[in-house]
């Protein structure tokens, strides 16, 4: 059973960066496509960012290309998500997300097999 739990989160001023991390068991990341969703209060959960289980390809949501980074630590079994320039519209709970069959890029909530507990992202103005 695979298990995800994020951290990382927390209050930053509008221009700041955190770096969020999701801890991963019962999969390994190097095998297994992984992706980033947030929820902001009265939206729908949408996609973020997403990491191929190659590792070798990336895809990120319009909004946030440019400034946020998707990256895994296949030693500490991680994927992180390094988030520079954060804009008050970044504010949400940030979700790490397994593919539902590994192969699978989620970029889509169809795709998701595993969900984490979620964590707070709150940027200031």
């Amino acid at each position: 059973q695979v298990q995800l739990v994020e951290s990382g989160g927390g209050l930053v001023q509008a221009g700041g960066s955190l770096r969020l991390s999701c801890a991963v068991t019962g999969r390994t990341v190097s095998s297994y496509s992984m992706g980033w969703f947030r929820q902001a209060p009265g939206k729908e959960r949408e996609f973020v960012a997403a990491i191929s289980w190659s590792g070798g390809y990336t895809y990120y949501a319009d909004s946030v290309k440019g400034r946020l980074t998707i990256s895994r630590n296949n030693g500490k079994n991680t994927v992180d998500l390094q988030m520079n320039s954060l804009k008050p519209e970044d504010t949400a709970v940030y979700y790490c997300a397994s593919s539902r069959n590994g192969i699978e890029i989620p970029k889509s909530l169809s795709a998701v097999g595993s969900w984490g507990q979620g964590t707070q992202v709150t940027v200031s103005s």
